[in-house]
């Protein structure tokens, strides 16, 4: 019986593992300060950090760590502690990993903190921060131990900025597939990068495999150089998706093929918000692709098509099918080879548009047609427009009565990008007429190179000097004599650091239209005079 007592009363014992003891959290504490500060196989490759850096981040880490497994022990009284020890550790491994990407120089107080609780229990789970670099196997494993954790609520990824090989694309497959159904966003943007086309490929196809059948609403593959064979390669990712509201194409090589691709392979299309095709060589052809997207795509706020290699064929495409989208919000079409013809047939479909805020039009060849065309259907539709830029359109003051009625009727207008036209004084005055009354909204003007001289340059200056939230007038890069320049200065005096650089100014410049004398100013006042009673008011 003797022998049988302690047997007994050892069976009923129950050894709690949690909560460690102060001694263990602070031998904790310096043993991760040496891990970030002491070479080993990741800060060899990220990079170590300082001592006292490195101790800063140690006891933040514990302290998230700490608390994040405590309120986990607390929903379970009952247990042994164990499973608090092991998240405890895998949260001081995984962020010990993220202090060495993000790098040093991080020394304020409470930035540190700051920085790691945001990774504890959140819906986002994002390795990109820090030097970009290539994932293999070993590193895959580690990375993404919080994925595989049970009950985990991530809904969002982003492994942008990482490029992954084949074997550490066999190691997130099965994660990602394991939560593909609790997944809402994903950024696989630029997670390739330097991999052999062959590899890419299947590092793609891996992917669209494990995430088949999820049911996103935002999907980023920018930045991949996909093609046609890239494109594909996410094919099964593309065909499943029934609830996509973003898709991001930026900088992917879409060419005519891809875009058909795009086209073929993204068939459900009515309830995306933001299709973003930037800097591809879509062409003609792969403009009219997109545009049969556009066509399915009736609920679309954000689109963005600009640096695509679009020319006239292609933009009237393009704007045909923009009639249909009525909840557009933001358009950019910038740095394309619309024309004028383009140009007119876009502001038909503008006039279907009363909900734009931002309009980016830059660079588009629209010349005075096109751009008159454009800004009398603006005057009459977006009230609530914000931003508008029509840089780079060889836009001259024949078109400025046009613009400037357009102006005036834009009370919310912040952003105004007149920029590398040729509106010379005829032109700027009209404009900044335009601006004179109300847009207390302003905050920035740039109506850098456009010939402009003192006339021009002082009239803008005075229509924009007393707005209250002017952050910049830009008139670099034009013709302003030297007293302008003082002349300007005198009237920012008392907020210099709203007038912009002048130091690209010409004031010995020359045009067709100069008038005679040493500055032209003589030219100037008489403009001035000719134009001071001018009403932008006024119907076309």
């Amino acid at each position: 019986m003797d022998a049988e007592n302690p047997n007994s009363q050892r069976r009923h014992v129950t050894i709690k593992l949690w909560p460690p003891s102060p001694n263990t959290r602070q031998m904790l504490v310096e043993r991760m300060t040496k891990n970030l500060s002491t070479p080993t196989i990741f800060t060899r490759k990220y990079g170590s950090l300082s001592e006292n850096e490195a101790s800063e981040y140690a006891k933040e880490i514990e302290e998230s760590a700490f608390a994040d497994a405590n309120q986990h022990y607390e929903q379970e009284p009952d247990g042994d502690g164990s499973s608090a020890v092991q998240l405890y550790a895998r949260e001081c491994s995984k962020l010990i990993l993220e202090a060495l990407k993000r790098g040093p120089g991080v020394e304020d107080k409470g930035i540190v903190k700051s920085q790691v609780v945001s990774a504890v229990g959140e819906t986002f789970f994002d390795i990109s921060k820090g030097q970009r670099a290539f994932i293999e196997a070993d590193e895959a494993k580690t990375l993404l131990i919080p994925l595989k954790e049970p009950g985990n609520s991530y809904t969002e990824l982003c492994f942008s900025n990482r490029s992954f090989g084949l074997g550490a694309a066999h190691v997130a497959g099965p994660i990602l597939e394991s939560i593909k159904n609790q997944l809402k966003k994903v950024d696989l943007s630029d997670f390739v990068a330097g991999r052999p086309e062959a590899e890419a490929l299947d590092v793609m196809n891996i992917f669209s495999a494990a995430l088949e059948g999820s049911h996103l609403t935002c999907l980023n593959l920018s930045d991949n150089a996909l093609g046609e064979k890239g494109v594909r390669a996410f094919g099964k990712l593309l065909q499943s998706q029934t609830s996509l509201e973003e898709l991001y194409l930026m900088n992917d090589g879409i060419s005519e093929e891809a875009a058909r691709a795009v086209c073929e392979l993204v068939p459900s299309t009515e309830k995306l918000k933001v299709l973003q095709f930037h800097n591809n060589m879509t062409g003609d052809e792969g403009a009219v692709a997109i545009s049969e997207i556009l066509r399915r795509s009736p609920l679309l706020e954000d689109f963005r098509c600009s640096s695509t290699r679009v020319g006239s064929v292609g933009g009237v495409a393009l704007s045909e099918a923009l009639e249909g989208c009525k909840n557009l919000k933001k358009l950019d079409l910038r740095d394309n080879m619309f024309g004028v013809e383009a140009g007119v047939k876009l502001s038909e479909a503008l006039s279907k548009h009363e909900y734009l805020t931002e309009v980016f039009l830059s660079y588009l060849n629209l010349e005075d047609e096109g751009a008159i065309a454009i800004a009398n259907t603006l005057k009459e539709t977006a009230p609530s427009l914000g931003v508008l830029e029509m840089a780079g359109n060889d836009i001259t003051a024949e078109a400025a009565p046009s613009v400037a009625a357009c102006i005036a009727a834009k009370k919310a207008l912040a952003k105004l990008n007149l920029s590398e036209n040729e509106l010379k004084d005829d032109g700027a005055i009209p404009i900044s007429k335009a601006l004179e009354e109300g847009h207390d909204q302003v905050t920035e003007i740039d109506m850098s190179q456009n010939s402009l001289r003192r006339a021009g340059a002082r009239s803008l200056a005075q229509a924009l000097v007393h707005k209250p939230e002017l952050k910049l007038l830009n008139v670099n890069g034009n013709f302003i004599s030297d007293e302008g320049i003082d002349e300007l200065k005198d009237i920012f005096k008392e907020s210099p650091e709203k007038l912009g650089p002048l130091d690209e100014n010409d004031p010995e410049g020359n045009d067709d239209d100069r008038e005679s004398g040493d500055d032209g100013e003589g030219g100037e006042d008489e403009l001035e005079s000719k134009l001071k009673n001018l009403d932008v008011n006024q119907d076309e």
